[in-house]
């Protein structure tokens, strides 16, 4: 079955344009021979000794680049929630961040500089978010008389809790990303977009106290982890589509893709851990 991934579809049929990845990490040999032309015999060429047309990408340049995404995100991050900015720099921030985002998936070239802006713009989402959240949760533990969870140390832990346990169980191959894995994470996905939509849209009339669907009793809970267990799950899709990258020879170049695909999935994995807390910490 072919790759929903459409990077490593794209050097799938480069390999197969060009012959495979012979020029990847290891020399290529060509011999070719000349036609008689005019009557006259034309000896055949020397082999030709082809040298690697770039570096291979490792599992090493993945990891590199990825801390190096965290870098301005953290960053963003920590300003956005010490200099308290208003939703509305939020907001901005997040029709920003959705077009890099967009602009860095569709690219058929490599981004770096895109893709460090995305994780700079969505860093001040993050710290904004997770400052408002974290007040949703204080005001309503005070209205109560009790003092409020630090949800966001917890959506931390719970995100690298997720990473670790996924990545377990994709190196395990408990989680096996096979043509059906990826065509239940399709349809799932498509699902959850509808729902997600549909309650947004309920949220502007008051539904589940503006929380949507998300809000309104044990529904609400049931939609926050499944929301939680898609974005999880998603890192699988992600660890697969490294692993053919590497398996396939991708040059180095191609990390910064995969180091700004995982870099969304955890966003999204922090986002949607600290969304249930917060409800599940509020009245």
């Amino acid at each position: 079955m072919e790759t929903r991934n459409p990077v490593i579809a794209r050097m799938e049929k480069e390999a197969q344009h060009n012959g495979g990845y012979a020029g990847f990490g290891a020399t290529a040999t060509a011999t070719a021979t000349a036609p008689a032309a005019s009557g006259y015999d034309v000896p055949p060429t020397a082999p030709v000794e082809m040298a690697p047309s770039s570096t291979p990408m490792t599992i090493n340049d993945v990891v590199v680049r990825t801390a190096a995404m965290f870098v301005p995100l953290l960053i963003t991050a920590y300003l956005t929630w010490t200099m308290e900015l208003g939703i509305g720099y939020i907001l901005i921030a997040m029709l920003v961040g959705l077009g890099l985002g967009f602009w860095g998936a569709l690219s058929k070239k490599v981004r770096p500089v895109v893709y460090l802006a995305y994780a700079a713009v969505e860093g001040v989402v993050i710290g904004g978010l997770s400052l408002w959240f974290q007040a949703w949760v204080n005001d309503s533990a005070a209205a109560q008389g009790t003092d409020g969870t630090n949800i966001v140390a917890q959506a931390v832990i719970g995100t690298f809790a997720a990473f670790a346990a996924v990545l377990f169980l994709y190196a395990t191959r408990i989680i096996k990303v096979n043509g059906r894995f990826k065509k239940t994470m399709a349809i799932a996905f498509v699902a959850y977009f509808g729902i997600a939509i549909a309650s947004l849209v309920a949220s502007l009339f008051g539904v589940g106290d503006g929380w949507g669907f998300f809000g309104v009793g044990g529904i609400g809970i049931l939609l926050c982890v499944a929301g939680v267990a898609l974005a999880a799950f998603s890192l699988a899709l992600d660890f697969d589509a490294i692993e053919q990258g590497i398996a396939l020879g991708m040059p180095e170049q191609e990390s910064w893709r995969a180091a700004f695909g995982l870099t969304v999935t955890l966003i999204w994995l922090y986002l949607e851990i600290l969304r249930l807390l917060a409800i599940l910490n509020s009245d």
